[in-house]
């Protein structure tokens, strides 16, 4: 049965309704399916090589080939039709019982024995950090600092803590992204080092990138035994970032942070512990059980006692760590912009569109 354009216009109208952000690829079906039935067959030239979301679109599009537009407007309809119901479907569920999740698009934030837990909470991306993720964690950090919690807590959903920065977000307009997220990062990074209270990050599995560079930030770090850390900045034409270029060097010794952060060495989670980058691992069968059991005993500790001795330990770094901080972000800056780093990108975005 086709759907006439009455129902294909309310299908259209619905999309802007939904409660969920479908993701990317099923946006990207959406357009796809909306040109072709509004437009038919791609008929727009290929975008270059680096307007990735535009590339992106295009390819979605031409994908259809010559399906004609009734096949396509019906297909939109069922397609909408089906996200709109799993929306429904999951806001019958326990009504208020997600409240804090609703807050954040890409975190889940808890409150709960003394614990703010943050979590990461794109599991299909490996937790990816893109814009958005970036300004609701400074926004979750900020809530933390002020609320009634002893401890914060940072972790990922699913099988990744974190797989660092989501490269699409330097798409198109490359010196305009660049200059606007490197500003985002600075102040991502001051958040944690301004941060008041003690702060654990509980990596769950590998963690890539700006995830790991902060974690000389952090006041403990627990790892899973699956856990791996890695900092592939030459492999792809960047550099340090997080203030690991200063707490690196400090934690484990110069030769080890130039293995991690030149030379892009991968740690074990057991490899990390041993060079004082990670406080201690526990085996995954057991690992969310500890660390938490651990973690509320630590939440009973007084209170304002931690703080204050956070602040005599952590104060004196604080004017160093924001000039590191700011330095690491100009150099990243020259190097985003830079001939080595374009081409690792598109590289390494066309080796991900292959598989």
């Amino acid at each position: 049965m086709r759907s006439s354009q009455k129902e294909f216009e309310n299908a259209v109208n619905q999309v802007k309704l939904l409660k969920k952000d479908p993701g990317n690829e099923v946006k990207l079906k959406l357009y796809a399916l909306y040109k072709q039935a509004t437009e038919g067959p791609c008929n727009m030239p290929k975008p270059g090589v680096f307007d990735f979301i535009n590339k992106a679109k295009w390819d979605a599009w031409n994908a259809l080939g010559n399906m004609p537009k009734e096949t396509a407007r019906q297909s939109y309809v069922d397609l909408v039709s089906s996200l709109s119901s799993s929306s429904t479907s999951s806001s019958q569920v326990k009504p208020g019982a997600d409240r804090k999740q609703q807050e954040y698009e890409n975190l889940v934030v808890t409150s709960e024995d003394g614990i703010t837990k943050i979590m990461l909470n794109r599991p299909t991306k490996k937790n990816a950090i893109n814009t958005q993720t970036y300004q609701e964690i400074i926004l979750a950090l900020k809530a933390a600092s002020k609320d009634n919690s002893v401890l914060t807590v940072l972790t990922g959903n699913g099988d990744y803590y974190c797989s660092g920065n989501d490269l699409t977000d330097f798409a198109g307009k490359i010196e305009e992204k660049v200059k606007n997220n490197l500003d985002m990062v600075r102040i991502f990074v001051n958040s944690f080092i301004d941060f008041p209270k003690p702060l654990i990050a509980v990596v769950n599995g590998p963690a890539v990138g700006i995830a790991v560079t902060i974690l000389g930030l952090f006041d403990a770090v627990y790892a899973s035994d699956r856990a791996t850390f890695h900092t592939p900045f030459s492999h792809l034409g960047l550099s340090p970032e997080g203030c690991s270029s200063y707490t690196f060097p400090k934690i484990m010794g110069p030769a080890k942070a130039i293995e991690m952060l030149v030379f892009g060495k991968k740690l074990t989670a057991e490899e990390a512990c041993a060079q004082g980058l990670v406080t201690e691992v526990f085996p995954d069968s057991t690992f969310q059980k500890e660390v938490w059991a651990r973690l509320k005993a630590y939440s009973e500790l007084p209170a304002n006692s931690m703080r204050i001795s956070k602040q005599v330990i952590r104060n004196m770094e604080k004017e160093k760590l924001y000039a590191v901080n700011a330095e690491e972000c100009s150099v990243l800056q020259e190097r985003l912009l830079s001939d080595e780093c374009i081409n690792a990108a598109v590289n390494f975005l066309s080796r991900k569109a292959k598989l």
